[in-house]
């Protein structure tokens, strides 16, 4: 069982781990083994409440099929076994991030003293573009 947060697991037996062959440089290894991880979770299998399933939707993005299943591509190391463990990582730190309600923003009001110095810096630079025009001719 992996442990996300809050009572909220995962069972290691609903992940689906396959093996598929990495891509980019790597010389014979890359085309004689399969060492890169392709991890898929159903995330019908997890109870979430409905503001985290909607965060998880956002946050997973092309991650995530129509049918509501997670797809991560692992293939960042040379072995099978960190892969594997690389994509579990980044599937429990998505669901992690996913459970983690954003606090709201409290809406605040300048305070007079921060008016009063923005309209002085304004009257500051306008008083240095004014001077920088001509000063008339004294003919």
């Amino acid at each position: 069982m992996l442990g996300i947060g809050r009572g909220l697991s995962v069972d290691e037996n609903d992940l689906d781990i396959s093996f598929v062959r990495a891509s980019g440089p790597g010389g014979q290894n890359v085309n004689k083994l399969s060492t890169a991880a392709q991890l898929r979770y159903d995330t019908h299998r997890l109870a979430l409440p409905t503001d985290a399933a909607s965060r998880l939707l956002r946050l997973a993005g092309q991650r995530m099929t129509k049918d509501g299943v997670i797809v991560i591509h692992a293939q960042r190391f040379r072995t099978q076994e960190r892969n594997r463990s690389d994509a579990i990582e980044r599937l429990v730190e998505l669901l992690r991030e996913a459970m983690i309600r954003p606090t709201p923003r409290r809406a605040t009001r300048p305070t007079f003293a921060s008016k009063q110095r923005r309209l002085e810096g304004k009257k500051r630079r306008g008083d240095i573009k004014a001077r920088r025009g001509s000063r008339g001719v004294d003919d």
